[in-house]
C-alpha cells in the first residue's frame, strides 16, 4: 500500500516559517491560524530548527509567561527530514522512528515543504486512483489497437471524466490533492 506514491505527490508545499528572534506569541498565533503542527525556523533560507505546538505547550507549562519569549527559547535544533522523491512507506517509517507526526521535506539542503501523518493517510485514495489510471491507460491502449485493426470501439462515456482544477483539462485521471482535483501533469508541479 502506498508503495509507488512519492512524498512529492502528497507533501504540503507551503509551510510556516519563523525567525529565531520572532515573538513566541505571534508564531503561535500563526500556527493556529494556518492549522500547521510546526514552524520551520529559518536564518535566511537555511533551516536551523523547528518549533512545534508541543514545544510551545511544554514551555508554557515549565517556564510560564510567553509575553517576552522568542522562538529561539523553545525551538528544537534537530528535526526529522526526508527527500521529496522518497516513497511513503519510508516516510511513515521515519515518522515512527522519530515518534513524530510530521517530517520536513528537504531537497538540496533547503526545505521544500512538510509532510504529516494526515498527508500519508489521505494518499491511500491517491494510490487507488493511480492504480485506476494505469488500468484505464491499458484499456485505452487496447481500444486503440482494436480500432487500428478495424474493430470499432464503443463510444466513451463522459460520466467518468472531469476538469482539472489547475489547468482546466478534461481528463479521466483526476486525483484529490490539497483540496483540488488535479490531472497527472499538475500533480507533479
Amino acid at each position: 500500500m502506498n508503495g509507488s506514491v512519492s512524498v512529492r505527490e502528497v507533501m504540503n508545499r507551503e509551510y510556516v516559517g519563523a525567525s529565531a528572534s520572532d515573538a513566541l506569541v505571534e508564531t503561535t498565533e500563526l500556527l493556529v491560524r494556518e492549522g500547521e503542527p510546526i514552524a520551520l525556523v529559518l536564518e535566511g533560507n537555511d533551516p536551523v530548527g523547528v518549533v512545534t505546538r508541543a514545544d510551545i505547550l511544554g514551555y508554557l507549562v515549565s517556564k510560564g509567561s510567553p509575553e517576552s519569549a522568542t522562538v529561539e527559547d523553545v525551538m528544537t535544533e534537530s528535526y526529522p527530514s526526508i527527500g521529496p522523491d522518497a516513497r511513503l512507506p519510508e516516510a511513515r517509517d521515519r515518522m515512527a522512528t522519530y515518534n513524530t507526526e510530521w517530517l520536513v521535506v528537504a531537497e538540496g539542503g533547503g526545505p521544500v515543504g512538510t509532510l504529516t501523518g494526515y498527508d500519508i493517510l489521505s494518499s491511500v485514495r491517491l494510490e487507488s486512483e493511480l492504480t485506476e489510471t494505469r488500468t484505464e491507460t491499458a484499456r485505452v491502449a487496447t481500444a486503440e489497437e482494436a480500432t487500428a485493426e478495424g474493430v470499432t470501439a464503443t463510444e466513451d462515456s463522459f460520466e467518468e471524466q472531469g476538469i482539472c482544477s489547475a489547468c482546466g483539462t478534461l481528463t479521466r485521471s483526476l486525483a484529490s490533492l490539497n483540496g483540488q482535483l488535479l490531472c497527472v501533469d499538475c500533480r507533479d508541479v
